[in-house]
């Protein structure tokens, strides 16, 4: 890929996962598209952003899949390497009592085989914000050299690094996670925890002694998801509690993906980071309300309403 490539505004980095989502006891098992960089770019595009992907998948029928869902989407994938070698990683998802719970087969995966010899550095360097997170660089060793790789890439030509904590401590034991989220933290430009992420990466419950911590690594946009109470949002010289809206939540499963697509399409159009969290806190609320990561991602129209009707 020269340097001479276009590239969309947000690029995307990060495992895409077929989905497999039970929504109660012997139902059947639906299947979907899943994996947090995947959500996030369609989140982005549902809100009008320019997209694109930076991955890799199996030869298999669940990688073209992906394919055909970006394709529909309008998400560019042509920085995704297809591998004849590895598998597209699998998820399933179950309900109960306690929320959904996810069960993964990526070991292996094709993304997770990605070297930062691979990284398409070009792409990065022409979009207007890489984003990626905590889960892109626990896949594999590889793997979080190579999102290290592209947020170099990024600093070095000017484009804003947005990173998600996005804490999953089945992937790896705490104190990997919290050295190497906490490194890509700090060359981030927005970052965004949640609170059960953060009491187990930084120790901290309180949103806004997060937002401190957080801020002191060198963020100048720090966001701090809070589930059913909303967000704190925080800068060096501001920050606000954002409520969210009223909503029937069924399934949480890429409520947080939503928020990040959301916030940077938002964001871009805008340049208010209050402004960006409140649309997308209603965009993750929307997404509750049905089963499966990307189905119910709500477009513009559908987001914009609720800001009006769901105050």
């Amino acid at each position: 890929m020269s340097d001479s490539v276009k590239s969309p505004d947000i690029v995307c980095l990060g495992e895409p996962l077929f989905e497999l989502n039970q929504s109660e006891d012997d139902a059947p098992f639906r299947p979907g598209h899943g994996g947090d960089a995947s959500n996030c770019a369609i989140a982005a595009a549902r809100q009008g952003a320019s997209v694109g992907i930076v991955s890799a998948l199996g030869t298999d029928n669940f990688g073209q899949s992906f394919f055909n869902l970006w394709a529909a989407e309008g998400v560019d994938a042509s920085a995704v390497k297809r591998d004849p070698g590895a598998p597209t990683g699998i998820y399933f998802v179950t309900h109960g009592p306690d929320g959904h719970v996810f069960s993964y087969r990526r070991a292996g995966s094709a993304a997770s085989r990605m070297t930062p010899e691979e990284l398409p550095a070009a792409y990065v360097r022409g979009a207007r914000v890489l984003h990626t997170s905590g889960i892109s660089q626990a896949i594999s060793s590889p793997a979080a050299d190579l999102v290290f790789a592209a947020i170099h890439a990024a600093r070095g030509a000017g484009t804003l690094v947005s990173y998600d904590t996005n804490l999953r401590l089945r992937l790896w034991p705490i104190d990997r996670a919290r050295a190497v989220i906490h490194a890509a933290a700090g060359l981030s430009d927005i970052l965004k925890t949640s609170s059960d992420d953060a009491k187990e990466l930084c120790g901290h419950t309180d949103p806004d002694r997060i937002a401190d911590f957080y801020l002191g690594l060198g963020p100048k946009i720090v966001i701090v998801t809070l589930g059913g109470e909303g967000a704190l949002v925080a800068t060096p010289t501001n920050r606000a509690r954002i409520a969210a809206i009223p909503v029937k939540p069924v399934d949480a499963t890429g409520a947080g993906d939503t928020f990040d697509g959301a916030f940077l399409c938002e964001y871009l159009r805008e340049g208010d980071p209050f402004a960006a969290a409140r649309y997308a806190n209603a965009a993750a609320g929307l997404a509750t309300e049905g089963y499966g990561a990307v189905a119910p991602m709500p477009r513009r129209a559908a987001v914009e309403a609720a800001l009006i009707e769901r105050r």
